[in-house]
């Protein structure tokens, strides 16, 4: 259980710096909207990403947020992923910033799995200490 809660937080740590503290820093930035503008995206979609990716890397990174809200994170950073590899693809065809986005997308499953390992463990471990107490 140590070992999965270690590649857990690992995993989900990779995240949170990578897709919600970067985006919170240098979403303003000139690089930023230049960078969105290349793709051909509004600059309203640039603060709009940069709040959602934010809010998501909060909702991963704090245990108290559980279920279904943990879910829709994760699937806003799968959809953000994918569609990011295939924007700069489009754009600029198939280089290191279409993969970089791929690359982060299988961290984000390895973090995906280890949450449910997570949680899988917890519910047993739940089980086992009321079986326990109610035949102590």
């Amino acid at each position: 259980m140590k070992k999965t809660k270690i590649l857990y937080w690992t995993f989900t740590g990779l995240i949170v710096l990578l897709d919600g503290v970067m985006p919170a820093l240098t979403s303003h930035t000139e690089l930023a909207k230049q960078g969105i503008s290349h793709l051909g995206y509004p600059d309203y979609f640039r603060i709009l990403l940069a709040i959602f990716k934010v809010s998501g890397a909060i909702i991963l990174a704090l245990p108290f947020f559980k279920g279904r809200i943990k879910e829709w994170a994760y699937a806003g950073f799968t959809f953000n992923f994918i569609c990011a590899a295939v924007s700069h693809a489009a754009v600029d065809g198939f280089n290191g910033q279409t993969l970089f986005p791929l690359i982060v997308l299988v961290l984000l499953g390895a973090s995906y799995h280890y949450y449910h390992k997570l949680r899988k463990a917890s519910v047993s471990q739940t089980a086992n200490e009321t079986l326990q107490y109610s035949l102590g």
